[in-house]
């Protein structure tokens, strides 16, 4: 690799759970030429076992002006909040409200990974949605009610039928996490959301589109791929998204 393929054109600042050992590998998959991501960890949590909603709702908030204040001083042009369940659990205002908030204390564009899904989501104009994720079942059923409060249908769900400890969730091999995608799969659906920034999901989308015919949705592409519209950048994630935005909704996202 070209020294200049590293860096020089953007730079982009990540936060992530302190137990999260999936997300900055998939940030290496995701990263084009001359991006270079900055990422700070944020605890709170209890690292036995998978955080439910209350806890999820906890830790969004917990010490996030020290995170913030820790990311800044690399100077992003434009931050990540990679914990998809810390807003999916309180709903779309929420997460909303939470960006904004992220965005006046940092001064820089911000992007959440619950808020991506539903901008990917109406980038490839899908309307019924299959829903999955290695949460806890309670968390699970919340983050389909996110999507349907947030203007969606989703017709079916999958979980991993066990609560998985903390770092349970990134242990789930691609194999595993195909299978998860292959449950939640419905015919009638238009698009699999397969939700978690700590879950093996960026490997795993070509080939369950190509099997299932269905567009597929991650947290970590569809963040990765926000931001780069943000930033006036061209997207070339996996699946259908980077191939399907249409101009009035890259103007929309980069006018959020």
């Amino acid at each position: 690799m070209k020294a200049c393929d590293s860096r020089g054109v953007a730079r982009i600042g990540v936060v992530t759970p302190y137990s999260n050992t999936n997300l900055e590998a998939d940030l290496t998959l995701l990263r084009p030429p001359g991006v270079s991501f900055h990422v700070v960890r944020a605890g709170g949590y209890d690292l036995d076992r998978i955080p439910d909603s209350d806890e999820m709702r906890r830790f969004a908030r917990a010490g996030l002006s020290d995170v913030l204040g820790l990311i800044m001083a690399a100077r992003p042009d434009i931050l990540l909040y990679g914990c998809t369940s810390a807003t999916l659990a309180s709903g779309p205002v929420m997460d909303r409200d939470f960006r904004l908030a992220i965005e006046a204390e940092a001064g820089v564009p911000a992007v959440t990974a619950a808020g991506a899904l539903v901008d990917a989501l109406k980038e490839l104009e899908a309307r019924r949605i299959a829903f999955a994720s290695p949460y806890t079942r309670t968390l699970n059923l919340e983050g389909a009610a996110f999507l349907n409060d947030a203007g969606f249908e989703v017709i079916n769900t999958a979980d991993v039928g066990r609560d998985l400890g903390s770092y349970g969730q990134g242990d789930l091999s691609p194999a595993d996490v195909l299978e998860l995608g292959l449950r939640a799969s419905h015919v009638d659906a238009d698009a699999i959301v397969l939700s978690c920034t700590d879950m093996r999901a960026v490997e795993i989308i070509d080939e369950l589109e190509q099997r299932t015919g269905r567009a597929v949705v991650t947290s970590n592409q569809a963040m990765v791929h926000a931001a780069l519209v943000r930033l006036g950048l061209p997207s070339r994630v996996p699946g259908r998204l980077a191939q399907r935005v249409s101009p009035g909704a890259r103007a929309s996202i980069a006018s959020a």
